[in-house]
C-alpha cells in the first residue's frame, strides 16, 4: 500500500501529488492512504469515499465541531515541517506525493476513472455546467482566463504576475485568432475587480459563491481553451477536462491556435512542450532558464 505523507501548498498542488498514485491504484487494483488531505476534500466526494483510498485523519464529526478544522490544519503543518517526522515516514516507507509526479505510466490508461474520482460534488458541477450553458448561448468559443493575483505579486519576484491591463491585451490577441467566431471569456480570479475594464471582450464571472475556488476550477475545465500564468490551478483544469491550455510566458507574447495544448502530466503538454517545473527540476534542463529558453552564455573568446 502506498502512503502519501506530504501536504504541499494549496489545493491543486495537493491534487497533483495524489494523481500518479491514484492512477497506479486504478490500474493495478491496489490500495493507498493519504494522511494529510486538503481542506477542500469534501468538495470531492468521489475521492473522499473512493473504495481504495483511505483517509485515516478524516473524522467528520471532529472536524466540524469546535476548532476541529483549525486543529487539523495546525497538526498538518507541524508534522509536515518536522525532520523527526520525516525520518519516521521514511522508516515506514511513506512517499511524498510531490516526488511521484514524474510517474506517468498509468495516467493515460486510468484517465477516465481519474475524471470520475476527481469530479467535484454535484452542487458545484451543476452550477458550473448551468453557467457554461448560459455563456455558450452567446458565444461560439469560450476561453477561460485564469487571473492569478494575490501571492503571485511576490512569487518568483512577480515573474508570473500580470496586471489587468496586460490580461486585457492578451484577451484581445486571443480574440483576434478567431475572427469568424464570437469569443467569450470566463474569468477565474482570486482578485476582486469588475470585468467592465475588459473593453471589447464579452466576459463572464461568478459572483460570490460557496466553494468558489473549486467552482471556478471546474468551470475552467468546461471551457474550449484556457489562458493563464504558470500555475498548477489552470494546469489541473486542462488535465482533468482535457482542455487546451496556453501558459503566458512573456508580456509581449503573441498567440496562435498552436499556442494551446492539453496538459498530459505535471511536466508536459501533449504537443511536447514542458511546464516550468520541468526546468526548475533540471530534467534535461541545464542550459535553459526557468521558462525553457536557451541561456546565451558569453563567448570564451570575448
Amino acid at each position: 500500500m502506498r502512503i502519501i505523507c506530504d501536504a504541499p501548498g494549496q489545493t491543486c498542488n495537493r491534487l497533483w501529488t495524489y494523481v500518479a498514485s491514484v492512477a497506479r491504484c486504478v490500474v493495478e487494483k491496489k490500495k493507498m492512504t493519504i494522511i494529510f488531505f486538503d481542506w477542500t476534500i469534501e468538495d470531492f466526494p468521489n475521492l473522499l469515499h473512493c473504495k481504495f483510498i483511505y483517509f485515516p485523519l478524516y473524522h467528520k464529526w471532529y472536524l466540524e465541531h469546535g476548532n476541529g478544522w483549525n486543529n487539523y490544519k495546525g497538526l498538518t503543518w507541524k508534522v509536515t515541517h518536522n525532520k523527526t517526522w520525516d525520518k519516521i515516514f521514511r522508516f515506514f516507507g511513506c512517499k511524498k506525493g510531490w516526488d511521484t509526479m514524474d510517474d506517468t505510466r498509468y495516467l493515460a490508461q486510468a484517465k477516465h476513472e481519474l475524471q470520475h474520482i476527481f469530479r467535484p460534488k454535484d452542487e458545484i458541477t451543476t452550477k458550473a455546467e448551468a453557467f457554461m450553458a448560459t455563456i455558450r448561448r452567446q458565444a461560439d468559443i469560450v476561453v477561460g482566463v485564469h487571473i492569478r493575483h494575490g501571492d503571485y505579486k511576490d512569487f518568483f519576484g512577480g515573474l508570473f504576475y500580470y496586471t489587468l491591463e496586460e490580461y486585457h491585451k492578451f484577451m484581445l490577441k486571443i480574440k483576434a485568432i478567431y475572427p469568424a467566431k464570437k469569443v467569450a471569456f470566463f474569468i477565474s480570479s482570486n482578485a476582486s475587480f469588475s470585468t467592465d475594464i475588459f473593453n471589447d471582450c464579452l466576459c463572464f464571472r461568478f459572483e460570490k459563491e460557496p466553494s468558489g475556488d473549486i467552482l471556478d476550477l471546474h468551470t475552467l475545465s468546461l471551457c474550449d481553451r484556457i489562458l493563464g500564468p504558470w500555475s498548477t490551478y489552470s494546469r489541473w483544469a486542462s488535465f482533468i477536462g482535457e482542455v487546451p491550455l496556453c501558459c503566458i510566458k512573456d508580456r509581449n507574447q503573441q498567440f496562435s491556435e498552436d499556442s494551446f495544448s492539453v496538459i498530459s502530466d505535471f511536466y508536459h503538454f501533449e504537443n511536447g512542450e514542458h511546464t516550468v517545473e520541468y526546468w526548475l527540476k533540471g530534467v534535461e534542463g541545464r542550459g535553459y532558464d526557468l521558462l525553457g529558453n536557451a541561456i546565451k552564455r558569453p563567448s570564451s573568446k570575448s
